[in-house]
């Protein structure tokens, strides 16, 4: 009997799983694999943790949903103070969606509203999301944009810094993409056109690309001289991955918009955009809304999480194990040359792979993953735009030991498949 599930989803494996503990997944047959997908950098707390899924259960027993627009539950009020304390410098005003394609469509909404402009500058190899909007910004490939065209319009590309495939040092990369952003101010997107600028403070399906400080400070320069709106999109990077609760803290810019997903409540869909209550308060009431935003159980599992994140030592632990991550690749990369760079900050790491040509080598990617999937019981993904980039985000609850344990099965992957 046939499937009666849509294939439109690419498998990254055909695994068959039925529980999940911490970093660690558990197939139909019993075996048990490491999981560094995170499901996409999503259970930043590990599978199932134990407060999380307490929170869960206690709340599924009052509200399963209360939307908003009819009533408020507690919980609103509560992870939006919550969140307050956490967010950048600036933020302390919140909207609850369900996705990072809904919140990103929401802050771009935000923006328009907030500044009365049309336009919206993102960065190449970006990704934003899959809706028809977040499609138009997102430019790490084009597999997810092939037959969608034509998409919205207002959107222009910039060039994001990428010393290791451009050449040159970083600070000639910062150069030249803050050059081409001015001259794209100058002859695409007029200043009192644009209303906001969407970065992602570490590209995520671009190859896990952290933006040079230098870079983001001199578009967060550029915004406040021409009144645009910069908008970091944390969806990906937020929540504990970096080493700290954003990525964009990093950088020493406060942003006027944050976009927030994935880790936020462990794996429960939901979503937020923070802004100050001064920008918010130029959104018109009725101007955007949602039947399952501030859905209770999300809001219960978004506090929880936050908890787990905040307690002494965690992030300690993240930024520890970032420092055994990266140290170990780059000492894997001492005998295996096709490691071309080691990057990224806590556990959001980027290892890019090249032939001996120095070209980008999606092809050996693959089979490392798939060596580490059948040999090693790992499971890693692939990003970038060439494919050719392990990306390694492991529940941000990862132990020293299991760090260990991925290390030694991908330098086996990579001696195998030499």
């Amino acid at each position: 009997m046939g499937s009666h599930l849509a294939d439109v989803w690419f498998q990254v494996t055909d695994l068959a799983v039925v529980s999940g503990s911490g970093c660690t997944v558990t197939t139909e047959d019993g075996t048990e694999y490491l999981d560094f997908t995170s499901g996409i950098a999503v259970t930043s707390t590990g599978h199932c943790h134990p407060t999380v899924v307490a929170a869960i259960q206690e709340q599924a027993t009052k509200f399963i949903h209360a939307q908003v627009n009819c009533y408020r539950h507690p919980l609103l009020e509560q992870l939006a103070t919550r969140l307050a304390d956490i967010a950048p410098s600036g933020i302390d005003t919140f909207f609850f969606a369900n996705s990072g394609a809904e919140a990103t469509e929401a802050a771009v909404k935000l923006a328009k509203h907030a500044t009365a402009r049309p336009n919206v500058v993102v960065f190449q190899g970006s990704f934003h999301g899959r809706s028809h909007l977040t499609m138009a910004m997102t430019t790490s490939k084009t597999g997810y944009r092939a037959g969608y065209q034509p998409l919205p319009s207002g959107i222009f590309v910039t060039p994001f810094p990428y010393a290791v495939r451009d050449g040159g040092t970083e600070a000639d990369a910062v150069k030249r993409a803050l050059a081409a952003f001015d001259l794209l101010l100058v002859t695409q997107t007029a200043p009192a056109e644009t209303a906001a600028v969407v970065m992602e403070p570490v590209l995520g399906e671009g190859g896990y690309l952290p933006a040079p400080r230098a870079f983001v400070e001199g578009i967060k320069v550029r915004c406040e001289q021409h009144g645009i709106l910069f908008v970091a999109d944390e969806v990906q990077s937020g929540f504990g991955r970096c080493g700290t609760m954003f990525a964009i803290e990093s950088s020493g810019i406060d942003p006027d918009i944050v976009v927030m997903a994935k880790g936020i409540a462990s794996g429960f869909p939901i979503s937020a955009i923070g802004a100050s209550a001064e920008i918010m308060g130029r959104w018109p009431v009725g101007a955007h809304g949602g039947t399952y935003g501030g859905n209770p159980i999300g809001c219960a599992a978004a506090l929880a999480t936050i908890d787990v994140l905040t307690a002494p030592g965690f992030m300690e632990n993240v930024r520890d194990r970032g420092e055994q991550l990266r140290a170990g690749l780059r000492h894997l990369a001492v005998t295996h040359p096709v490691i071309g760079d080691v990057r990224g900050p806590g556990l959001m790491v980027g290892c890019e792979i090249f032939d001996a040509g120095g070209q980008p080598d999606a092809a050996r990617v693959a089979a490392v993953a798939a060596h580490c999937r059948d040999e090693g019981r790992l499971l890693l993904m692939n990003a970038g735009t060439a494919g050719n980039v392990l990306r390694w985000m492991p529940p941000l609850v990862v132990s020293e030991a299991e760090i260990t344990t991925a290390l030694d099965a991908f330098g086996a992957a990579l001696t195998a498949t030499a």
